[in-house]
């Protein structure tokens, strides 16, 4: 089970820990922020786009396949239903879409680099955003 505390420190800042590591989530100053870190769109694409890699990464390692790089670039957006490609027939409004570009290099097999282009998309982050979540919420007012 993973666990993040989410603290507000100033304006929209927000000092975020988990375990022994601390980082900051923010908005841009157009938007009244600081621009001190990452937005939280920023960080879910982050945990996204870190996870296709450490997963390709620990796919190729188990099976003894050379790579030589991976790299993904993700892409947050909301679309008309009307106008997405690759939505389905019964989304309507605007849509939550995420965009993606994934680049491994290495000298593959055919086998292998169709096994890889399956497993780039099959991450647990990916995997948990394309089923949903469901939450558990408890809100204290004091």
């Amino acid at each position: 089970m993973a666990t993040i505390t989410a603290d507000l420190t100033d304006g929209f800042q927000v000092q975020i820990t988990s375990g022994a590591h601390t980082w900051t989530a923010d908005e841009p100053a157009d938007l009244g922020g600081t621009d001190t870190g990452p937005t939280p769109y920023d960080l879910m694409l982050g945990a996204l786009a870190a996870c296709t890699c450490i997963t390709l990464s620990m796919y190729a390692r188990r099976k003894s396949i050379a790579l030589t790089s991976i790299s993904a670039q993700f892409t947050y957006d909301k679309v008309h239903a009307d106008d997405c490609s690759f939505c389905d027939a019964d989304d309507q409004g605007f849509v939550d879409t995420v965009s993606s570009e994934i680049f491994i290099e290495g000298t593959f097999t055919d086998e292998e680099r169709a096994r890889l282009e399956d497993v780039a998309v099959r991450c647990p982050v990916h995997k948990t955003l394309e089923r949903g979540i469901r939450f558990a919420e408890a809100v204290f007012v004091g």
